[in-house]
């Protein structure tokens, strides 16, 4: 370490680490070093003592951890949590979603993702995966808010040529935003609504534009089945004949994904990810999840997501991590699968690779962007601790986050969000939701068809 003041440090902390091998591990009255953004040491409390800061963090009583990963999300949904409750997902598509959704302007963008950033922020989400429409708006408010984040501009074939073209200039256009904290996507919605010619040209626009691809596919049994019906092969099939498992690819959910279409990924070419959000899955009462230990042994890694807060009500990711960690041991029949430490694998550098940062955030480690959250397990709820990862798992919860911070620039200190006014647009999405929740004109921004 340099003799110069580092920006932050954060002492007295436990601070969760990978080894070589990527096992979870945790380091005891530890601190870190921040300067330019970067990680520049996780080291002891008392190595630290006589190094000038810009600001300490007394981090006693709380374990440092990377930023948590939404990597399958629509942030703008958040102004739609709650209007279409019990549903089966093509009731709660036709119905209620894709209706409401007709009448987005970009200011409800603009507002519903201020809303599902601070609720991210508060709940340790550092960055996320966002798949939605007026996508300019939620740049922006990345860029104000000062999240990290994956972003891609839906597109349907019913929108002809267009949407696929501004799929690509939002991607372009963006690309190496919010000071580097943006990167982006080419966004086909799945399979069922973009035809074969529209997902190969997607695929060669990615090849040519160095772009990956973040879309939904094999959601539930229910397409795959009707997929194979209707065109002899899986969605995932379909991917691979038309090359998006060529591209570095992330798919979203994955439920429906069949023993036939493993070695299909398996051959893939790209770099193939699956993010899943299980309490979407049992809110539908989908009979089948994500895969994950099929998945994991082909080498595919499965990042955590919550999904919009319109089919999940909530963005916490500390519940998908506990959710997935015990729909896996039920769906599996096996109590040993997925354990604590698996679990946190996947909220960490599994999720980091899902969203293409890797080599960027995922574990607190020299030269790793400052993307660190602190988790006060004081609370009797997270007490006494006999096994730090099951305690992170199951036992702590997200208001037990209490600072977030994002390449270095604390966003929320002691729960006290400090980049985002929560009562300003709470007050305006108030007043605009007449108006977005208005069904009368009958119209739909696509049938829920598989």
């Amino acid at each position: 370490m340099t003799e110069t003041p580092a920006d932050l440090i954060i002492t007295g902390c436990t601070v969760l680490v990978h080894d070589d091998q990527e096992r979870i591990g945790f380091e005891e009255e530890a601190a870190v070093v921040v300067r330019d953004g970067v990680v520049e040491a996780v080291t002891t409390a008392a190595a630290v003592e006589g190094i000038p800061a810009g600001e300490r963090l007394d981090a006693r009583g709380q374990v440092a951890m990377p930023g948590l990963i939404n990597c399958h999300t629509h942030a703008p949904m958040a102004a739609l949590r709650g209007v279409a409750e019990d549903l089966p997902v093509d009731e709660w598509f036709n119905d209620v979603v894709w209706p409401v959704e007709s009448n987005l302007t970009e200011r409800d963008v603009a507002l519903g993702a201020r809303l599902a950033c601070a609720e991210m922020i508060r709940a340790g989400v550092t960055c996320f995966a966002d798949h939605y429409f007026a996508m300019d708006a939620v740049a922006a408010v990345v860029d104000e808010c000062g999240m990290r984040a994956h972003l891609g501009q839906a597109y349907f074939s019913s929108q002809g040529p267009r949407g696929r073209e501004d799929s690509l200039d939002f991607a372009l256009r963006h690309r190496g935003g919010a000071a580097g904290r943006i990167t982006t996507a080419l966004a086909p919605h799945a399979p069922y609504t973009v035809t074969d010619a529209d997902l190969t040209a997607t695929a060669e626009l990615a090849h040519e534009h160095g772009l990956p691809v973040h879309l939904h596919a094999a959601e539930n049994r229910d397409q795959t089945d009707v997929s194979l019906e209707q065109h002899g092969a899986t969605p995932i099939e379909v991917l691979a004949r038309t090359g998006i498992l060529d591209t570095d690819v992330l798919i979203a959910h994955g439920t429906g994904i069949t023993d036939r279409d493993l070695p299909v990924l398996r051959r893939a070419s790209g770099r193939v990810a699956v993010a899943t959000a299980p309490r979407g899955y049992l809110r539908f009462a989908w009979p089948t999840t994500t895969p994950v230990r099929a998945l994991r042994e082909i080498g595919i890694p499965v990042g955590l997501a919550t999904d919009g807060a319109a089919s999940n009500n909530s963005l916490d990711v500390w519940e998908s991590m506990t959710l997935t960690a015990l729909v896996q041991k039920s769906s599996t029949g096996d109590p040993r699968w997925l354990t604590s430490r698996q679990a946190l694998h996947h909220a960490t550098l599994q999720s980091a690779r899902a969203v293409g940062l890797a080599d960027t955030v995922g574990t607190l480690a020299p030269g790793r962007r400052a993307d660190i959250v602190l988790v006060d397990l004081t609370g009797p709820h997270a007490q006494p601790v006999h096994d730090l990862a099951a305690t992170l798992v199951h036992s702590a919860r997200a208001g037990d986050v209490r600072t977030t911070i994002v390449d270095g620039r604390i966003l929320m200190r002691d729960r006290e969000l400090l980049t985002l006014d929560v009562p300003s647009v709470v007050r305006e999405l108030g007043e605009r939701m007449p108006a977005l929740l208005d069904r009368g004109h009958g119209r739909r921004i696509q049938d829920y068809r598989t």
